[in-house]
């Protein structure tokens, strides 16, 4: 992998004793961003609360608003009121896979073209599969690059039939999502089957047919790998959006980096989001959970443990996890998780470079990563645009003197105020996250 130029560096800070802190973290931005997107196709206005600040919310936000919905912002408490669906327009997705694959099926609902593009890493993202299922429901698709990536255009006509469609998921659950999240405006509704290998991140679809459900659509998901949404109206809803739990991961596993006990307040009791794993996840690693009413406490000795972990259900903490496991007292494993190379950044090799480069060993599998404990050194920590990539330089930092995460601003995509919330953390106070 190339390394990127240099950015700002920021001095992660080592823990300097066991921490005591409880910190709240904000909305989930994959719930976020899915209710954004039915309330914008709904059939009445919808108030959602507790929506996630951040730059992949404000990127969906002002493409719906484009579209001709009208979303305001009053802090978290955001009003969205639907309206006919515009063509004309362009879509900037930054970074954000869930702008860029959610809203290419509604705009095929437009009266006209809608022209997508977005952050230079943007481009190498893949988007082949969601266009090419729109394409076989009759939809021009109009590619100004390399087909199958940004920068394209979608022509809507206004109306779409809907039907059947075939679609390899496997690198990346969203391309259901997509689909799935505008089939009920579609005259016949949709079928979604996929076709390919493992489905990754497959509860993220499960959320998807949740909130698909809760805002009054019928969906079948009976017979495996296959989606079933019948045409009709999307209720508009007065929801709260559960806390981001994957936004969690680096807190919590700080617990067991530095020693001491983390709470995060509002952890539901059931979810569909898959950073629900991490409790299980950080006791195998050598932590202890528990749930008391809605707060989630993890306490750590220090010492972490080696593991073997299928994380195909929950690829967005594996970066988390990988620096967990280089700080542990035996090899790791990760599996399942050969999609990460298809996120913001290839995240395979990512981090295999960035734990190489302070010394430790991580090799790249076909499906994941093999991280063998060695002996750290400070040093800079390529962040990739990827915030998930700087979290995880963030948690390394804590038991590593000397490490400079590059670029941590990129954090702003999901969490806009890590910098406040770690320093918090350390400091042992009650962290709350700033709108």
């Amino acid at each position: 992998m190339t390394t990127p130029p240099a950015l700002d560096l920021w001095d992660a800070p080592a823990a300097t004793g066991p921490l005591d802190a409880t910190v709240e973290v904000p909305g989930s931005k994959s719930l976020s961003n899915r209710y954004l997107v039915l309330a914008a196709l709904g059939d009445a206005p919808s108030r959602l609360r507790g929506v996630l600040t951040s730059r992949d919310t404000a990127l969906m936000a002002a493409a719906l608003r484009a579209l001709g919905a009208r979303v305001d912002e009053d802090g978290t408490d955001w009003a969205v009121t639907p309206g006919p669906v515009r063509g004309g327009v362009e879509v900037d997705c930054g970074l954000a896979g869930t702008v860029m694959r959610f809203l290419p099926p509604l705009a095929a609902l437009a009266d006209g073209p809608v022209r997508f593009d977005g952050d230079p890493q943007a481009r190498v993202r893949p988007m082949g599969p969601v266009l090419g299922a729109l394409e076989a429901l009759g939809v021009r698709v109009e590619w100004h690059g390399e087909p199958g990536f940004l920068p394209f255009t979608v022509h809507g006509r206004g109306a779409l039939a809907g039907g059947a469609v075939d679609v390899d998921a496997s690198g990346s659950s969203q391309f259901v999502s997509g689909l799935l999240l505008s089939g009920a405006r579609y005259a016949d509704g949709l079928t979604v089957r996929h076709t390919g290998a493992t489905l990754p991140s497959l509860p993220h679809v499960a959320m998807t047919v949740e909130v698909l459900r809760a805002a009054g659509v019928t969906v079948d998901d009976a017979v495996p790998g296959t989606w079933r949404v019948e045409p009709g109206a999307v209720a508009g809803r007065d929801v709260r959006v559960e806390p981001d739990l994957s936004n969690a991961a680096p807190f919590l596993c700080a617990a067991l980096v530095a020693g001491g006990t983390v709470r995060v307040p509002g952890w539901p009791a059931a979810t569909t989001q898959p950073g629900a794993l991490l409790p299980g996840i950080l006791e195998r690693m050598g932590g202890t959970a528990s749930l008391d009413g809605d707060v989630l406490t993890v306490t750590g000795t220090g010492a972490v443990r080696g593991v073997d972990l299928d994380l195909h259900a929950a690829g967005e903490v594996a970066p988390t996890i990988a620096a967990l496991a280089v700080l542990a007292d035996s090899p790791t494993r990760l599996r399942g998780i050969a999609h990460l190379r298809g996120h913001e950044t290839d995240r395979l090799a990512a981090l295999a470079a960035e734990i190489t480069r302070l010394g430790g060993h991580a090799e790249e599998t076909a499906d994941g990563l093999v991280i063998t404990p060695r002996p750290l050194t400070g040093g800079t920590w390529h962040s990739y645009a990827d915030h998930r990539m700087a979290t995880a330089g963030a948690l390394v930092g804590l038991r590593v003197p000397g490490v400079r995460v590059e670029d941590v601003a990129t954090t702003s995509k999901t969490l806009p105020d890590f910098v406040g919330m770690w320093s918090g953390m350390l400091a042992g106070t009650h962290v709350a996250a700033t709108a």
